[in-house]
C-alpha cells in the first residue's frame, strides 16, 4: 500500500437521489455537447465535507477515531437536492452545480470536521462552505463564446427538487485520481448520534 493517499470525508447520497442525478446528467450533456465541461461520474457524485488531500497512511488510523468521535456528537438530519447552478456565476462558469439545502446541523457537522482536520494539520478552507453537488467542470480552454452557450444551456434547463435523504453518517473515503478520472474508495463509514 502506498504510503500517502489522496482523500476527502462526504457524504454518500441516496440511490434515489443518484438515478435523478442521472436524469439530469443526460440532459446537461445533450445540451452542453463535447469536450467543453469533463461531467463527473454520476455514481461519484457526493457531497464533500472536507477536501483532505495528500494522507499519510500512517495517520489513517487516528484521522478515523478523530472522525468518529465527531460523528457520535452530531444529530442525524434530513438534506434536499436541486436547483442547478455555477461557480462563480452562470454567466462564466467553471463549475456546474446542484444545490443541497439542508438545516443548520450540516454547518455544524462541517465546521466541527472543518476544525478537528485543521488541528491535525490539515489546511482549513479559505472560502466558507457552500453545500453543492459537482456535476461537471468547464475546460480550462472555454473562450468568451464558450462560457455564453453555457449561461444560455443553464438559463433554459430548470433543475427543481430532485429529492430528500436522511443523512447517518459520513464517510472517508480515498481517491485514486486515473486517467478516466477518479476512481473512489470508502474507507470509513462514521455514523452520526443514534
Amino acid at each position: 500500500m502506498a504510503s500517502v493517499i489522496r482523500a476527502f470525508i462526504a457524504i454518500k447520497l441516496s440511490p434515489e437521489i443518484h438515478q435523478r442525478l442521472k436524469d439530469v446528467n443526460v440532459l446537461l450533456k445533450q445540451r452542453l455537447p463535447g469536450a467543453l465541461i469533463r461531467w463527473a461520474p454520476v455514481d461519484n457524485i457526493h457531497l464533500t465535507l472536507k477536501f483532505l488531500g495528500d494522507v499519510s497512511t500512517a495517520n489513517l488510523e487516528m484521522l478515523a477515531k478523530i472522525l468518529q468521535a465527531e460523528a457520535r456528537q452530531r444529530q442525524p438530519f434530513e438534506i434536499s437536492v436541486g436547483e442547478l447552478g455555477a461557480f462563480p456565476s452562470a454567466h462564466r462558469a467553471h463549475v456546474i452545480w446542484l444545490g443541497v439545502q439542508a438545516p443548520a446541523e450540516l454547518n455544524t457537522l462541517q465546521q466541527g470536521i472543518e476544525g478537528e482536520m485543521a488541528r491535525l494539520g490539515y489546511k482549513a478552507e479559505d472560502r466558507p462552505f457552500s453545500p453543492h453537488l459537482t456535476l461537471g467542470r468547464v475546460s480550462r480552454n472555454a473562450d468568451t463564446q464558450d462560457f455564453t452557450r453555457i449561461e444560455a444551456a443553464l438559463n433554459v434547463t430548470k433543475v427543481g427538487f430532485l429529492g430528500a435523504m436522511h443523512v447517518k453518517a459520513v464517510h472517508l473515503i480515498k481517491s485514486d485520481l486515473q486517467p478516466s478520472g477518479g476512481v473512489y474508495t470508502g474507507l470509513l463509514e462514521a455514523p452520526l448520534k443514534s
